[in-house]
């Protein structure tokens, strides 16, 4: 087990991670309409929800390829598969960066109806009460970090390809680099979902809309340069 190795590890999934979380989707919008509803606890206890069913994810990939990387063609299969998503993935970023908006939105006037919560029974209820996150409904935000994440496509294509490699990758120094590598991912979504939860309690802004780009640009190549290597490794098997 290498120190500059699981090093390595951390920074590079923290990266990943930062694209997948700055980049619009259900989960951040769930944590803007319930920011400006529970304030800023609301963004931890989503996050807690998407990192639980991921952790469950994370040790059933690990425990399975476990058995399966012993096969060369097992392992350059994966790091080709996952190359070419990020690949796709990075030229996405950036032929849409130019355009992307970080939109937080305003809070409801005081007098105004507020938002009509969804889902069944003890998490609609538990989701209805407004202006503080109680115990309860801090479990019901959970359940539904977990459910709008399963209910994600692209969640799902990111971890039967990106996730896959990396935690192919992340073996190699053992369940210790599996850790390191959840545990920059989660870092990564817990930080985000908290700040968003964060400017919407407190009217503050997030960062303006050419910060964001930029960043959304550098993690494009990032992710360009990563999905390269991710390439070269597989073919590094075949060859």
């Amino acid at each position: 087990m290498s120190v500059g190795a699981l090093a390595a590890i951390f920074a590079t999934s923290f990266l990943v991670s930062l694209t997948g979380a700055l980049s619009p989707g259900p989960l951040t919008t769930l944590a803007v309409r319930e920011g400006v509803r529970r304030g800023y606890w609301a963004g931890p206890a989503l996050a807690l929800g998407h990192g639980v069913i991921e952790l469950a994810l994370v040790v059933a990939l690990a425990l399975g390829l476990n058995r399966l990387l012993d096969e060369r063609w097992v392992t350059a299969t994966i790091a080709l598969v996952g190359g070419t998503f990020l690949l796709w993935l990075g030229g996405q970023v950036i032929r849409t960066a130019p355009r992307q908006e970080l939109v937080i939105g305003e809070k409801p006037a005081e007098d105004g109806p507020p938002p009509r919560p969804r889902g069944r029974g003890w998490v609609r209820s538990a989701l209805a009460e407004e202006g503080r996150l109680t115990p309860v409904g801090a479990a019901a935000l959970a359940v539904s970090g977990v459910a709008v994440s399963a209910a994600n496509p692209f969640w799902l294509l990111w971890w039967a390809t990106v996730g896959t490699a990396y935690i192919a990758t992340s073996l190699e120094q053992g369940m210790a680099g599996v850790g390191v590598f959840f545990g920059a991912h989660f870092l990564t979504d817990l930080g985000w979902l908290s700040v968003i939860a964060f400017a919407l309690a407190t009217g503050r802004r997030v960062m303006s809309r050419w910060v964001y780009r930029g960043v959304l640009m550098a993690c494009g190549l990032f992710l360009l340069a990563l999905g390269g290597w991710f390439l070269a490794s597989g073919l590094g098997y075949i060859f």
